[in-house]
């Protein structure tokens, strides 16, 4: 029995891997180039492309459980549908995928509402599956610790509703589980979606407290500039890419990413250990500067 991870070689697919390898599973990756994948010793890496119907249907030969996750990409929602439909060609029947918090929310931000569309194939579609709704990455901040150290200010516009910002490592900890409890499960599980959330909110203010409390100097948030945001992501990526960030940041201004009653207890006890908070993040950050 073999779960197939797409994403592996990003930050949230390594840490999949990772702890599937750790629990015994026999894991299939699936990446452009397998030379340069670099997944632990025992991990079947297989060279393939979301949009290649071929190559999906040979990395599917033989595959058991699906971990789906898509890129932010223009094509994104054509992507996840083309995986779905060659997996259940396959004969795949579990599925684990990686959708957002407030997907069904948020419907006027295009890569949440590409993912709310996936999670309605899924249902269509009858797999056995769990939906992971995560929030905010902590790690995306991995991206701005220089503007944070070097210039003294929290870049981000996040605003005061508060983001349940949540660790990658806890996401792919948790996204591991699931796989692992659909594919040795002895009859089919109903489907499930689960809010994936950190142990607190954290608004622009409190995010930039807490630099300031690590780095041991006054570190400032300067509001919630959205045209500005927007404006410095184009100079690093499609002018799209950056309208679609600019979207959801103003529904971070609006709505926040607020987690369920219940939702960082199931956690907890699903780990079986606490959330890692965002000081936990940042003093790692700071210790290896």
């Amino acid at each position: 029995m073999t779960i197939l991870v797409t994403g592996a070689t990003g930050t949230i697919g390594r840490n999949v891997v990772e702890q599937l390898v750790k629990r015994g599973a026999d894991v299939r990756a699936l990446a452009r180039d397998p030379a340069k994948a670099n997944l632990p010793a025992g991990v079947t890496v297989v060279q393939g492309d979301l949009l290649d119907v071929d190559s999906l249907r040979g990395a599917f030969k033989g595959v058991s459980t699906l971990f789906l996750l898509n890129a932010v990409v223009s094509d994104e929602f054509t992507q996840a549908l083309i995986a779905l439909n060659v997996a259940r060609e396959a004969g795949v029947e579990r599925v684990v995928y990686l959708s957002v918090i407030h997907s069904d929310r948020y419907v006027n931000v295009p890569h949440f509402a590409g993912k709310f569309g996936v999670e309605r194939m899924i249902e269509q579609m009858g797999f056995n599956a769990t939906i992971l709704r995560p929030a905010y990455f902590m790690n995306n901040d991995l991206t701005i610790k220089d503007v944070v150290t070097g210039y003294g200010i929290y870049p981000m516009p996040i605003g005061s509703r508060g983001l349940a910002m949540i660790d990658a490592r806890d996401i792919g900890e948790i996204a591991a589980l699931e796989l692992i409890r659909r594919e040795r499960a002895a009859a089919p599980l109903a489907l499930d979606r689960i809010n994936l959330v950190g142990p607190e909110l954290l608004t622009g203010a409190k995010v930039a407290a807490v630099w300031s409390e690590v780095l041991g100097r006054t570190i400032a948030y300067p509001g919630d500039d959205i045209a500005g945001f927007e404006k410095n992501l184009r100079q690093f990526m499609p002018s799209w890419m950056a309208y679609d960030m600019r979207l959801m940041s103003e529904r971070f201004l609006t709505e926040g990413m607020v987690p369920e009653a219940g939702d960082v207890e199931r956690l907890t006890a699903l780990l079986g250990r606490p959330l890692r908070s965002y000081r936990d993040f940042v003093s790692e950050i700071a210790a290896s500067a």
